[in-house]
């Protein structure tokens, strides 16, 4: 067990899922049951499994979340992609977002070497 807030990827995740939900407050009404709402689960579902993850008492299981994690990291990702395309996000928006979701893909495939011991 160990302390998912000083963990750099967890406060990556958080900074990601305020930032998505920062960004979808203006996406079109008709998508708050659809993309807006996709989008903000899909991130702070990352940020909730490495935290889930720091609970469980063997790294076998913070592994099996870290993957569920980088999941939702590839779910988020597409979601901006689809959201750019659509026109509900400018270029800058998206190359923040996008940034961001790929800073921490790379840190969660890292930490789960790590934690499965091939790193």
């Amino acid at each position: 067990m160990q302390n998912f807030k000083e963990l750099k990827v967890w406060s990556k995740s958080h900074e990601f899922t305020l930032t998505a939900y920062k960004t979808t407050q203006t996406f079109p009404s008709q998508e708050l049951f659809g993309l807006t709402s996709q989008l903000r689960r899909s991130a702070f579902s990352i940020a909730a499994n490495i935290a889930e993850g720091c609970g469980k008492n063997s790294n076998n299981k913070l592994a099996h979340y870290l993957n569920i994690a980088l999941g939702s990291s590839n779910e988020s990702e597409y979601y901006i992609i689809l959201a750019k395309d659509l026109k509900y996000l400018n270029d800058e928006s998206f190359e923040i977002l996008d940034k961001l979701i790929n800073e921490i893909k790379g840190m969660l495939i890292k930490l789960i070497l790590k934690v499965r011991g091939n790193a």
